[in-house]
């Protein structure tokens, strides 16, 4: 508050809050504080760090804008993994849309290249959390906190869709909750509240924990039991009783954006936080160095022999853990003044949690211990990724 108040002039003769007495409540005509003294929710003035989810605004995408499946979990757009059994029978394309609702810019998007009648896997969008970001949750106590789970969806079937929380230090315990699609092809904002479990405890490390899983599509191996809306033990027959087939027709698809998971049974305005800090936070989990401009610069080294170059990379942010490497055709090694030489191999790898040292292999050029650039061709072509992922 601007100024000390006494209690009398805050509430009234039933001990409400006075409507206007606190500076920090937009205004409302409910003047009412709730007995058990919480303002309601339209009043109460919300404060950052909501949002439990990382890119819920589908902002960032490192990786590229569109994806063809090539195995049966894909990354695309940063912290979201799109999933199914059956990629190399039945295809899907993720990308990054920009058709969003009112108020984004961008969506998730998971087509499905060829029809999938009836399915013998899941197809499903999954987010993943480390155990040490959850401990205020409390899982495993008598006092586990409530989540409320909220975000835009957009598809091309209406009907009964589900969304799964599952906890993989405990065995895959698992909560289930159906939601509805009410019209095809039209944007539309769901809300879901799980139970906090009083049954295992996260572990407090940097290892995935709890998972959540939107579901697209079902097999009858997942469909055949009892929908699991209380947590309990895995059981694959209860985790999507009731979920549409979106994937009956080719060229079906499936669009979110606007996630949020936060702790209370209450969803609040979703959290927007600028493209800087979304893609500073991704990239603790994925980073690509390079092939953004031409000659971008990726690490510094020298030559060992006339066909090794031995060099550094720095990350940007910490890892969550020490990454996979891999990088893609157009890498060069360069003294920025007689040669640009491709590399043809990655070897001695050596990868922290900080950066990278390691040796690219190249046709024979230029001299012994001479300092070299490790850069994208000059047409802006090659990159590495730096892969530490749930």
């Amino acid at each position: 508050m601007s100024r000390a108040r006494n209690l009398a002039d805050l509430l009234d003769a039933s001990g409400d809050v006075v409507s206007g007495a606190l500076d920090n409540v937009p205004p409302s005509n409910d003047a009412s504080a709730l007995t058990t003294g919480t303002l309601p929710v339209e009043r109460v003035p919300y404060v950052g760090r909501r949002n439990l989810i990382i890119n819920g605004a589908m902002q960032v995408a490192q990786r590229g804008t569109s994806k063809t499946a090539t195995s049966s979990g894909t990354y695309l757009l940063d912290r979201f993994s799109c999933y199914s059994g059956n990629y190399g029978t039945y295809g899907y394309t993720v990308s990054q849309s920009s058709d969003a609702p009112s108020g984004f810019s961008n969506s998730l998007k998971y087509n499905f290249d060829d029809a999938d009648p009836t399915p013998s896997t899941e197809h499903s969008i999954y987010y993943s959390f480390e155990g040490q970001d959850l401990q205020h949750l409390k899982k495993g106590t008598a006092s586990a906190e409530n989540v409320t789970l909220s975000f835009w969806v957009k598809a091309s079937l209406a009907g009964t869709y589900i969304a799964e929380l599952m906890d993989s230090d405990n065995s895959n315990r698992h909560i289930n909750k159906s939601y509805t699609i009410s019209s095809a092809n039209t944007w539309e904002y769901k809300t879901i509240t799980f139970a906090g479990d009083t049954t295992g405890t996260l572990d407090n490390d940097n290892t995935a924990s709890i998972n959540i899983a939107f579901w697209l599509a079902a097999a009858t191996g997942n469909t055949s039991g009892t929908l699991q809306t209380s947590w309990g033990e895995l059981s694959q027959a209860n985790r999507a009783v009731g979920q549409t087939n979106l994937g009956a027709t080719a060229n079906n698809a499936f669009y979110i954006t606007g996630v949020q998971l936060e702790v209370g049974s209450v969803a609040t305005p979703f959290e927007h936080r600028s493209y800087g800090e979304e893609l500073a936070l991704c990239q603790r989990y994925f980073e690509r160095v390079g092939g953004d401009a031409n000659y971008a610069q990726i690490g510094m080294g020298a030559t060992r022999t006339t066909s090794q170059t031995y060099f550094n990379v720095s990350f940007k942010h910490r890892k969550r853990a020490a990454p996979s490497v891999s990088y893609a055709s157009g890498i060069i090694v360069s003294d920025r003044y007689t040669y640009d030489q491709a590399v043809s191999g990655l070897e001695d790898v050596n990868a922290s949690r900080d950066g990278l040292h390691a040796r690219f292999t190249h046709t024979s050029v230029g001299t012994e211990r001479r300092p070299h650039h490790v850069t994208s061709s000059s047409t802006g072509v090659g990159y590495m990724d730096f892969d530490s992922e749930l």
